[in-house]
């Protein structure tokens, strides 16, 4: 087992070689997911280039340390224990460039942000997009979508690299993209970038699919309240929502989890619950669902760590 001497050590090694990362020691998770919780990461380092990040991923492979990769952590519950191991914030590797109908983005770019900026160009394809709060890499790393549309149908391509710190591209149709999920999440690749291809269309017209979706989001999901989206996957056939609410779950609390009664799919926390409130809560509502209809709930919110 790793001991503390040599995270300071990995530490240590790190920043002497390396000038371009960012390194906290026991960083609280809480602030870095949208549930507002989460205990401490035992290593948490932001890397501002790839070889940065290249290089922290070859140092915690010779350690042994266990490697988290983090976008903006809308689709994670991390447990109160927080995280052994070492926790890459993918944030700094930000920004975007568009060409034509194609648009080049990071993995750390916030999707909302590339989805504006391609409407600003009178590019369409992204309008599903803009209400998703996390970055692009997560986006792609679970095939976010909304409304009938899945990112999948926008990508071309994804820069990737492997946990030894080789890069290299990948077709989006190699990338196994189905409901919620990607190769990456099997295979412990890390994505990079993409390029997105995208349909010329007019701004104004963009912009108003934009407002109308925002405005139906706001109307359907408890955006005032701590939530990771949608909590559960929907199951085929079924609406996970719509399963929760006739099991007479719509509401119902676990110390400080409850949920939502704006929407059954979304389990939500104000300020006083744990992470094993939320965990606990999302247990109880997949026995119950199991009990009253025989379908079986899958998690589409991610845990890391103990619980």
């Amino acid at each position: 087992m790793i001991t503390a001497g040599d995270i300071i050590r990995l530490a240590d090694e790190y920043s002497a070689a390396c000038d371009e990362v960012e390194i906290i020691f026991g960083e609280p998770m809480r602030e870095h997911t949208s549930f507002r919780l989460g205990g401490g990461a035992q290593i948490f380092i932001r890397p501002y280039t790839e070889e940065a990040l290249k290089m922290g991923l070859l140092l915690c492979r010779d350690y042994e340390l266990p490697v988290y990769i983090l976008g903006k952590g809308t689709n994670l519950l991390v447990s109160d224990k927080g995280v052994r191991g070492a926790v890459f914030d993918m944030t700094a590797l930000d920004g975007w460039e568009i060409e034509g109908t194609r648009v080049r983005a990071a993995a750390g770019a916030l999707l909302r942000h590339v989805a504006k900026a391609a409407a600003e160009q009178s590019l369409s394809g992204l309008e599903f997009a803009h209400g998703i709060p996390g970055s692009l890499g997560g986006a792609l790393f679970m095939n976010a979508g909304a409304y009938g549309s899945e990112l999948k149908d926008v990508t071309q391509s994804l820069r990737l690299m492997d946990r030894g710190g080789k890069i290299y591209d990948v077709p989006a149709e190699d990338m196994d993209f189905s409901y919620r999920h990607s190769r990456a999440e099997e295979s412990g690749e890390i994505i990079l970038s993409a390029e997105l291809v995208l349909t010329p269309g007019r701004r104004a017209e963009i912009e108003e699919t934009m407002r109308e979706l925002s405005e139906k989001r706001r109307a359907s999901q408890p955006l005032t309240t701590y939530n990771a989206g949608s909590t559960f996957k929907r199951p085929p056939g079924h609406f996970a929502g719509r399963l929760i609410e006739e099991a007479g779950l719509k509401g119902f609390s676990l110390g400080g989890a409850r949920v939502s009664e704006k929407h059954a799919g979304f389990v939500v926390q104000e300020g006083k619950a744990t992470a094993a409130d939320v965990f606990n809560l999302c247990r109880h509502v997949k026995e119950v669902v199991k009990e009253k209809s025989g379908v079986e709930l899958s998690l589409e919110v991610r845990t890391w760590g103990e619980f």
